[in-house]
């Protein structure tokens, strides 16, 4: 099969073309993800790849995990999508008003980062940072700050960029159970008050191209299949290296995003090149 270049590595080869040897790059560039943290989603539509984030919201990755494993989620349709947010599933009911016969989660809205989790390319927001951990984009509190801490952290929150994978819930903070939803485009405003907990590494596009409706009417665009990869049997198991963010190579194409942007520029302007096949 073909190597799958995503929109992004091949903006990334005119970034190193632009910036000489210096962004050249190397194996050091790129990472294997986890395959315990990579989910495999067959819709109708296409695939969708996405990379579960621990860090960030430990008991939603569990809960994601344990469901995918018993198949909870094989069948289940799109049934709330908006077309400049997100789209929601994750409801056996298909109605927005199920969840699973699991306790409801606690809010992961925030996790405390350490030395042992650097945030890569990070820049200044205001008085906070911003960059990203793994492909995930986060904005924490000053680093500096982690000295004065009892534990020597900061407080840190996911951005809601396209790809992020967020926990749907009710309007208790601590009602997020089986539903989730694929960010279509960015909405700031969900930052720190919804659990951000992974990200798309191949396939927004998918997720732009569902059906859309406020409930969707006749809901048909649907999960086929949800697998860890780590699932599933090695002839069928896609190939996946993801640009390692704190390399030279990602800081070239931040740098050169910076530049395009300007005072306008944040986290969500990048996408982290990703090669699947």
């Amino acid at each position: 099969m073909k190597l799958a270049m995503t929109a992004a590595v091949l903006a990334l080869t005119a970034t190193a073309t632009s910036f000489g040897a210096a962004s050249a790059q190397t194996a050091a560039d790129w990472r294997t993800p986890d395959p315990n943290n990579i989910i495999v989603v067959e819709t109708n539509k296409g695939r969708i790849i996405a990379e579960l984030y621990p860090q960030a919201a430990p008991n939603h990755v569990e809960r994601m995990r344990g469901l995918v494993k018993s198949g909870f989620y094989d069948g289940l349709t799109f049934f709330r999508v908006i077309n400049d947010f997100m789209a929601q599933t994750g409801d056996p009911q298909n109605t927005g008003m199920g969840g699973s016969d699991q306790p409801n989660l606690a809010a992961e809205f925030t996790f405390r980062r350490g030395a042992d989790t650097p945030l890569a390319q990070s820049f200044k927001v205001g008085t906070n940072e911003s960059g990203w951990v793994g492909v995930m984009p986060v904005t924490s509190q000053n680093s500096a700050l982690a000295v004065m801490t009892a534990d020597r952290k900061v407080a840190t929150w996911g951005n809601f960029c396209p790809g992020v994978l967020g926990a749907a819930r009710a309007g208790d903070p601590n009602s997020a159970n089986s539903q989730f939803f694929f960010m279509r485009q960015a909405n700031a405003s969900l930052d720190k008050t919804y659990t951000a907990f992974g990200r798309v590494l191949q396939g927004v596009d998918v997720a732009r191209a569902i059906k859309t409706g406020e409930p969707v009417p006749d809901p048909q665009d649907k999960m086929i299949s949800v697998k860890l990869l780590a699932d599933l049997p090695a002839d069928k198991r896609p190939s996946i290296q993801v640009m390692n963010t704190g390399s030279a190579a990602f800081k070239a194409l931040v740098d050169k995003r910076r530049a395009e942007q300007g005072a306008s520029f944040t986290n969500c302007d990048v996408d982290v090149p990703v090669q699947v096949k």
